[in-house]
């Protein structure tokens, strides 16, 4: 089935994204991003970096009343069952905002979720579209997310399933209420359902440069799990929802880095030297020219993989890495010339090109950097 026009983006998409450009831009302004995640920089400036896993309970509140963490669940399971265009819209403003709060990660478990065919799964994802957060956790200590390789061992049957292993780089752990889990057993790899409140279940927080997001190592000891898709269906199931997780990211790396081109363009008109702005310079114009188009290269690449996921299944996995890998290395583009560019004031903690670079680098490592995905590419396209 070939691509159809604009990647399918039509009315409805256009809908959600304006409506969360003009919800974010009320709710989740950068003023109150600087003082919900920025407003004591003695953690980092001492290294510790230990940050409490800080989110606005009223803006989630009311994220869940616009429907958002059921975009992608199916209708079956009481979603929206909308297209990824849609969900990448959504997700381009939420990195626009650097928003704060567990939406991604959701998103990254829904994704897993309704690629099995359990009664189980469809519960899951009955939870995730009534608003309850949750989180993926499959990556081992070096950052490998290939089902396959999980450091996590599931032992027992069904109801008497228990997990032990610990989970590396989980997103937004503490915010969670419940973790879908990767789980290696003698017939494979298989995907299982934890309360975050599991007896035996430990949450230790990364130390992380960004501000906006939480990370953990999750542990588990001979702690009960439910069976979401039985080994080795887990696996497989992972593997159908990586092409979507990483378009995500992509999202959210195109949406932050946007902002910090508009950002530094506006900086540019007000900021004077020799009597000048700034941006009557060629030495400032072509960098922020240059910025715009990679920006638009991970977009146009962005939507090609969410389209992809929508109406060419088959191609999805080549087109969201080319997406994750183009994204990765425009996000770090746009936040190093924005810094550049901002002066002297770019590399302070006042100023908040800070938190948006800082995103952008999490973003750009997180499920594999540019390198990883052209390597993988290459596998794809020429052979291993």
């Amino acid at each position: 089935m070939a691509q159809p026009k604009d990647f399918g983006f039509g009315a409805d998409e256009q809908m959600i994204r304006d409506t969360a450009r003009r919800f974010l831009a009320d709710a989740a302004p950068v003023n109150k991003l600087r003082g919900l995640v920025a407003a004591e920089p003695h953690a980092f400036v001492s290294g510790d970096r230990l940050l409490p896993a800080v989110f606005d309970a009223d803006v989630w509140r009311r994220i869940v009343e616009l429907g958002w963490p059921g975009l992608p669940v199916p209708e079956a399971a009481g979603g929206l069952g909308m297209k990824m265009v849609a969900v990448a819209a959504l997700v381009e403003e939420i990195g626009r905002a650097a928003l704060p709060s567990p939406l991604l990660a959701t998103f990254f478990a829904a994704f897993a979720l309704r690629e099995c065919s359990s009664d189980a799964s469809t519960e899951a994802l009955e939870r995730i579209a009534a608003g309850t957060p949750a989180a993926l956790a499959v990556a081992d200590a070096a950052g490998d997310f290939y089902p396959e390789n999980t450091p996590v061992i599931a032992n027992g049957e069904a109801a008497s399933t228990t997990l032990t292993g610990t989970a590396h780089f989980v997103q937004d752990a503490r915010k969670a209420a419940f973790f879908v889990v990767a789980a290696r057993t003698a017939a494979g790899t298989g995907l299982y359902a934890v309360p975050a409140d599991a007896p035996g279940l430990l949450i230790e927080a990364d130390r992380i440069i960004d501000a906006t997001r939480d990370q953990a190592r999750v542990s588990f000891a001979s702690t009960p799990a439910v069976p979401v898709a039985e080994a080795p269906h887990g696996g497989d199931a992972l593997n159908r929802a990586l092409p979507a997780i990483w378009t995500v990211i992509a999202a959210d790396t195109v949406g932050a880095s946007e902002w910090l081109l508009q950002t530094t363009v506006e900086y540019a008109k007000v900021r004077e030297q020799f009597d000048r702005p700034i941006g009557t310079f060629q030495a400032v114009k072509h960098p922020l020219v240059d910025v715009m188009l990679e920006i638009d290269f991970a977009r146009s690449h962005l939507y090609n993989a969410a389209c992809a996921i929508d109406t060419e299944p088959d191609k999805a996995e080549r087109f969201a890495r080319m997406a994750k890998a183009q994204a990765g290395e425009a996000g770090g583009f746009a936040a190093d010339r924005a810094v550049q560019l901002h002066g002297g004031i770019g590399f302070t903690w006042e100023c908040d090109v800070h938190l948006f670079f800082k995103r952008n680098l999490h973003s750009r490592f997180l499920f594999g950097d540019g390198a990883h995905h052209r390597r993988r590419l290459a596998d794809l396209l020429l052979g291993s």
